[in-house]
């Protein structure tokens, strides 16, 4: 019964040639259809990921999150119902829209729009990006992140925790409250932030190469005005990653080097360090907490946290063993641990 990963996201948007280009030629997704209302844009081997529609508002529409098969489906919707939830049989239409075998439409306690499906269709062809690209790392972990954000934090955590059985993997209380949530090997699938309002913060989408990261950073200096979080490494999840504003003006994140848990065993726990090892200067703070914020990572430095990097076979080549130094140093850590 239990959900597996993020596995599509929708977006609202009043102008489609907008997403077109930032879509395309800034994150490297493929255009795979485009109509005078919605274009839907890949990632990988699914037929679709992002599904962006002509609406006369601005942000996500609804979240898909991905089932086993269709018994899964349905004991869900059952599970759901004996607790009071609203659910919705997904048409034969929007199943095929959807380019799933079958779904299920239901709501959080705030309102945000939940499908729950099975079985994605898979592309015959092999996936090509906008730009140059080595590609989006996806899989069983699904297409990255949401992290939404909440009028009360605690009015909205139990829905996901105690009916859709989402696990805590870490939290916040600190410089504001923020809980992360794992399905998966993925350290987070979701998050809310306690902002004071309903709403989202940002979508995160992993790339397989860190200069594609950089790459895409060079695109956003040619227009600063996209930046809406500098270059930097988080504590928790240990991506580096930026954040530009997207067409629909909530934040997309595009990150590399995520770190995997193994869920069985995880343990939560709360960070104090702040969100950031270094960087992720937050535009949008406000003087004072932007400087607060900047203390928090000088902390971290001036505490000596350091974390190695979280790569994938393939993306990494090891550094010639020429540093006596470093070897004593990481020999005496490996006998302390």
């Amino acid at each position: 019964m239990g959900l597996d990963a993020l596995g599509y996201v929708g977006i609202r948007t009043k102008n489609l040639d907008d997403w077109t280009a930032y879509g395309t030629r800034f994150l490297g997704m493929q255009l795979v259809d485009k109509s005078r209302g919605t274009l839907a844009l890949r990632m990988d081997d699914r037929k679709q990921r992002v599904i962006i529609h002509s609406d006369e508002a601005e942000g996500p529409s609804f979240y898909g999150w991905e089932l086993a098969d269709a018994g899964a489906l349905d004991a869900l919707a059952a599970h759901l119902e004996s607790n009071g939830v609203k659910v919705a049989r997904g048409s034969r239409a929007l199943a095929d829209e959807r380019r799933v075998k079958d779904l299920i439409v239901f709501a959080d306690p705030i309102g945000n729009r939940l499908e729950a499906f099975h079985s994605a269709e898979i592309a015959t062809d092999a996936f090509k990006p906008g730009r140059s690209i080595s590609g989006f790392r996806t899989g069983p972990l699904g297409m990255g992140h949401a992290v939404l954000t909440a009028e009360r934090v605690e009015a909205v955590l139990p829905f996901y925790t105690e009916i859709l059985n989402f696990k805590l993997t870490d939290y916040f209380t600190k410089p504001s409250s923020a809980y992360f949530f794992h399905l998966n090997p993925r350290h987070h699938s979701l998050a809310f932030i306690g902002s004071g309002k309903n709403g989202i913060h940002h979508l995160m989408v992993e790339l397989c190469y860190l200069d594609d990261v950089g790459q895409g950073y060079d695109i956003a200096l040619r227009k600063p005005e996209m930046i809406g979080t500098t270059l930097g490494r988080h504590v928790n999840d240990n991506v580096t990653s930026f954040y530009s504003w997207s067409p629909s003006q909530f934040l997309f994140e595009y990150g590399w080097g995520g770190r995997t848990i193994d869920p069985p065993t995880w343990t939560p726990e709360e960070r104090t360090e702040g969100p950031s090892l270094w960087g992720h200067d937050r535009k949008w703070l406000s003087p004072e907490a932007l400087e607060q914020s900047r203390d928090l990572r000088a902390k971290v430095a001036s505490d000596g946290i350091r974390v190695p990097l979280n790569v994938m076979d393939g993306n990494y080549l090891r550094a010639a063993d020429v540093c006596p130094w470093w070897n004593a140093n990481v020999a005496a850590t490996r006998k302390a641990g």
